[in-house]
C-alpha cells in the first residue's frame, strides 16, 4: 500500500513539474532575451527577422557584451575587427563604431546590417546566410559552387567545417525556440 501511495505521489509530482515546465514563464526563463529594444530597432531598420538576430546573439555570445573570442571577434554578435572596418566602410557607419563594438546597440546594428547583407547576397536563404555569418561568404560560395554543400539544412552534414555545421543547426534551433516562446513580444 505504501508503494502505491509513493508511486501516486511521484506521478503527481512529475505531472506538476511537466505542467510548470510547459508554461511561458519557464520557457522565457530558459530562453531569455536581453537587449530586446536594440534588437527590435535593428530588425526594423535592416529588415531582418528579430528572432534570427536573437538566435545569432544567443549562439555567438550568450548575450555577454564583453565576450571576445579566441580569434578576436567582439561583442554580442561576435564581429571581427576587420569585418567591422568593412561594415563601417560599406554601410557608412560612424568610424568610431569600431571603438564601441562591445556596446550592445552598436554591435547589434553592425551585426544585423551584416546579416542583411548576407541575406541579400544569398537571395534571402537564411540557412546559407547563417553559414556565411560563421564561415564567411567566400567559403560558403566555394562550397556551393563546388557542390560540397547544396545550401540546405537537410544536407548540413556536408558542410566541411564542423564548427559551421553545428553553428547553423544551433542558430536555427534557437530561432525556432524564440519564435515559439516570443511570438507576441516582437509584433
Amino acid at each position: 500500500m505504501k508503494r502505491k501511495k509513493t508511486a501516486v505521489a511521484l506521478l503527481l509530482i512529475l505531472m506538476c513539474v511537466f505542467l510548470l515546465i510547459n508554461t511561458p514563464l519557464i520557457w522565457k526563463w530558459m530562453y531569455p532575451i536581453q537587449y530586446k529594444d536594440e534588437i527590435k530597432q535593428a530588425a526594423e531598420r535592416f529588415q531582418v527577422d528579430p528572432m534570427l538576430i536573437t538566435a545569432v546573439i544567443r549562439t555567438e555570445s550568450g548575450f555577454q557584451t564583453d565576450r571576445v573570442s579566441h580569434k578576436g571577434a567582439i561583442g554580442l554578435m561576435q564581429i571581427m575587427p576587420d569585418t567591422a572596418d568593412w561594415i563601417i566602410e560599406q554601410a557608412g557607419f560612424n568610424p568610431m563604431s569600431r571603438e564601441y563594438l562591445d556596446e550592445p546597440r552598436v554591435n547589434i546594428d553592425m551585426g544585423t546590417w551584416y546579416l542583411r547583407f548576407l541575406l541579400t547576397m544569398f537571395q534571402e536563404d537564411q540557412v546559407v546566410a547563417i553559414a556565411a555569418y560563421n564561415a564567411g561568404p567566400g567559403k560558403v560560395n566555394k562550397w556551393l559552387k563546388e557542390r560540397t554543400w547544396d545550401g540546405t539544412l537537410d544536407s548540413a552534414e556536408n558542410i566541411p567545417y564542423g564548427e559551421t555545421r553545428h553553428y547553423v543547426q544551433r542558430v536555427l534551433y534557437y530561432k525556432d525556440r524564440y519564435q515559439q516562446i516570443y511570438t507576441d513580444d516582437f509584433g
